[in-house]
């Protein structure tokens, strides 16, 4: 058996239309469990067992959505904003009617991959400190990036305002045009940290993207300011770990 809810919550929770829209299909009798049609909100249904139609159209009860966003720059990772677009802007209006918000921050010049969710406890393992849930970034940065900074970065930078980052793992792809191919994979999420740990080595960042997430790639199909729900290959991948049973 699986969590019972009200019958108007369910459809409500689902989108299915306002308290008075859900009235009327009530009343009319638009609505059916297991076949049978219902004319009281107040009923409890099972989401896991219960067969729900809203107009003859099944209703799957989903709490929790969980997307992947390949984040574009020139938005910020907000759940509204007065000046510039944010993210949330960027999702179908299918999934409006969860309460979306972003797991963590991408600055608005920075690219790659963001999760957004309406699980605020699957958040919090995903961002807590003591979890060191491990980001991979993708930079081009100013100038050529010796080896020697490899040890360094794995040693711990310390940040313009004195903070010791933990070790972080730097791979030097190549240098090409005065800017060096970079990919970089940190445990923490201070503001600006990867710019700022290349800064305390004397690099400026250039371009930035996020590539990983705990086990998590970013899917190379999906475009730039496109979103879609992760598979259940993909949650596994994001959470493993950090659940604690």
């Amino acid at each position: 058996m699986g969590e019972k809810v009200r019958l108007d919550k369910f459809l409500s929770n689902m989108g299915k239309g306002t308290r008075s829209e859900m009235k009327d299909a009530l009343k009319f009798g638009q609505i059916k469990v297991n076949g049978v049609v219902v004319r009281n909100g107040k009923d409890k249904v099972d989401v896991d067992v219960d067969q729900v139609h809203f107009r003859n159209e099944h209703v799957i009860y989903k709490k929790y959505i969980y997307l992947v966003m390949n984040k574009p720059q020139g938005v910020i990772s907000a759940t509204g904003d007065k000046v510039h677009k944010t993210v949330i802007d960027l999702i179908d209006d299918t999934y409006m009617h969860y309460d979306l918000f972003p797991v963590g921050r991408l600055d608005i010049d920075t690219e790659g991959l963001l999760i957004i969710t309406n699980d605020g406890e699957l958040t919090h393992n995903l961002l807590a400190p003591k979890k060191h849930v491990p980001k991979t970034y993708f930079a081009r940065v100013d100038g050529e990036v010796g080896n020697e900074a490899i040890e360094t970065f794995q040693l711990g930078i310390t940040l313009d305002d004195g903070y010791q980052c933990k070790p972080a793992d730097l791979i030097i792809h190549k240098y090409e045009g005065g800017q060096t191919e970079v990919s970089l994979t940190i445990h923490e999420g201070k503001f600006h940290q990867v710019k700022r740990m290349f800064e305390a080595t004397g690099h400026l960042v250039v371009f930035l993207k996020r590539i990983q997430m705990n086990s998590l790639k970013l899917d190379p199909t999906l475009a730039l300011g496109e979103t879609r729900e992760l598979t259940e290959e993909e949650f596994a991948a994001l959470t493993v770990g950090i659940i604690e049973s």
